[in-house]
């Protein structure tokens, strides 16, 4: 199969009709086989039963039914986990992300060797000053810990290797940073495109400002994850090491002074809560990462490791 079309959803029975045919439009026209997996977040409209009747007239589409809403990452996992096509495309159900961009991105996949192309809504028309500032730093921020150079990591228009997507797992509300995921899963060909932003023409949005909150402690967990979870000590024991050393060093201190001058009043001064805090904090992070190193040495993933196999080797 030349592609999986992947779109989550919830409450958009209004745009899925008008979607669908748009999307055949396109296969047709480039004589693509393919198929349409619709995840169905939990919406409370009617949106399953468009799927369901647009199914009986077209049978690539297919349908995921969540029976209440647990999340874009949750349906992403789902569909990539059923896509078959060489080619996945994710794209948002409220016909602001146009399918005539599939065959470029898939192109770009199959002929350019990318193993990610995300799509950058470089003209918005959803451009308010409540959603251009946050999102252009959430995305300077997201560039900077990751070293990814993409401008839009939140495009819901991507296009994926089958295998790229097969050796990720999205939970969570990981689904902003699947390039991330991928980058630390060894997928690091990842490429951009310019793509169309269209107006919305049904419903409304269903992201708010809490997005960009969580969105950046997602981005600390993520590259803490993506770095530290095969090595917990590597984190731990290096920072547990420098207080436990400040702290000796701040103790030695105080005794060689309480040795030299009997009228040294030790517990008087800030230094020695200090010592004692930096030796307390010391003992728990190392002991914090000799106890995730046991954890992770027996953990059954442990050489978990995506390899490629060629003919010959």
């Amino acid at each position: 199969m030349d592609l999986s079309i992947v779109i989550p959803l919830i409450d958009e029975a209004e745009s899925l009709p008008e979607l669908t045919a748009w999307i055949e439009k396109v296969m047709h026209e480039n004589q693509f086989t393919y198929e349409v997996i619709y995840v169905d977040d939990g919406s409370s409209d009617n949106s399953w039963e468009v799927i369901e009747l647009l199914r009986s007239k077209n049978p690539n589409i297919k349908g995921i039914k969540f029976q209440r809403n647990y999340g874009k990452s949750a349906g992403l996992n789902e569909a990539f986990r059923a896509a078959t096509g060489d080619v996945v495309i994710t794209m948002d159900a409220d016909l602001q992300d146009s399918p005539d961009e599939i065959p470029a991105l898939r192109k770009m996949i199959l002929e350019d060797g990318f193993d990610i192309v995300s799509g950058w809504k470089k003209k918005r028309y959803d451009n308010t000053l409540s959603k251009n500032i946050p999102s252009k730093f959430f995305n300077a921020v997201t560039r900077s810990v990751s070293g990814i150079k993409l401008h839009d990591f939140n495009c819901g228009l991507k296009a994926y290797k089958n295998r790229t997507i097969k050796g990720i797992e999205v939970y969570g509300e990981m689904h902003r940073y699947i390039p991330v995921l991928a980058k630390w899963a060894g997928f690091k060909k990842i490429g951009e495109k310019v793509v169309e932003h269209r107006a919305r023409k049904y419903g409304k949005s269903k992201f708010g400002w809490r997005r960009f909150v969580n969105g950046f402690l997602d981005l600390l967990s993520i590259t803490f994850v993506g770095k530290f979870s095969k090595r917990p000590m590597h984190f731990f024991g290096l920072w547990g090491s420098l207080f436990f050393l400040l702290g000796s060093g701040i103790a030695i201190y105080l005794i060689i002074s309480k040795i030299l001058d009997t009228q040294f009043a030790l517990t008087n001064k800030p230094g020695f809560y200090l010592a004692l805090t930096s030796l307390i904090l010391g003992m728990q992070l190392f002991l914090a990462g000799f106890i995730g190193e046991l954890i992770s040495r027996n953990s059954p993933n442990r050489n978990a490791y995506l390899v490629e196999k060629k003919t010959g080797l």
